[in-house]
């Protein structure tokens, strides 16, 4: 059997970067692109990188929404970014809380939760990810800290318009 060739990967944080955070967004209702995501996504899958969401998701221990919730609007996004010509890889997140009142997903210290690694070692072990090419952006410094600790370069992203963010990062890679 062949190994896969590598491939460097985008991670993203979801509500902050790919979506504005409106805190809790688990409905399509709620949900609105930031300005260039689409197209970010767009632009890297192109190039032949592959596109993977880190997310946590507290709202689902905290007992706000099921986390079914969570798949759904995750489809959605699917659906959106298909009809643009985009797609995402692979969604990861983490729906455990320290505090949550859902038993299940109570955990004092989650490893999936950021600044936690692991969604993204998870990824790293489930995708042929060259570790080295790949970079995370993520608009809190929790993000930046789980990039760090898996050993991947991360951006922070202030808000307005990704694809311009990256741009002037010097960070799009050339259209493949």
């Amino acid at each position: 059997m062949s190994v896969p060739p590598l491939k460097p990967a985008l991670f993203l944080d979801r509500d902050g970067v790919l979506n504005e955070d409106r805190g809790f967004v688990h409905r399509w209702e709620d949900f609105v692109w930031i300005e260039g995501a689409i197209e970010t996504v767009a632009t890297f899958n192109r190039a032949g990188w592959l596109v993977i969401v880190v997310t946590n998701q507290s709202g689902v221990g905290r007992g706000y929404y099921p986390e079914s919730d969570v798949f759904a609007l995750h489809d959605r996004m699917r659906e959106d970014l298909a009809r643009a010509g985009a797609r995402i890889d692979a969604f990861y997140h983490a729906p455990q809380h320290p505090e949550a009142p859902v038993e299940a997903y109570r955990h004092p210290d989650p490893p999936l939760r950021k600044p936690n690694p692991g969604m993204i070692l998870q990824a790293l072990a489930e995708w042929p990810i060259d570790r080295e090419a790949s970079f995370l952006v993520g608009d809190k410094p929790s993000d930046l800290e789980a990039a760090m600790r898996a050993g991947v370069r991360s951006v922070l992203f202030g808000g307005g318009n990704l694809k311009a963010f990256l741009a002037a990062e010097a960070l799009l890679p050339p259209s493949g």
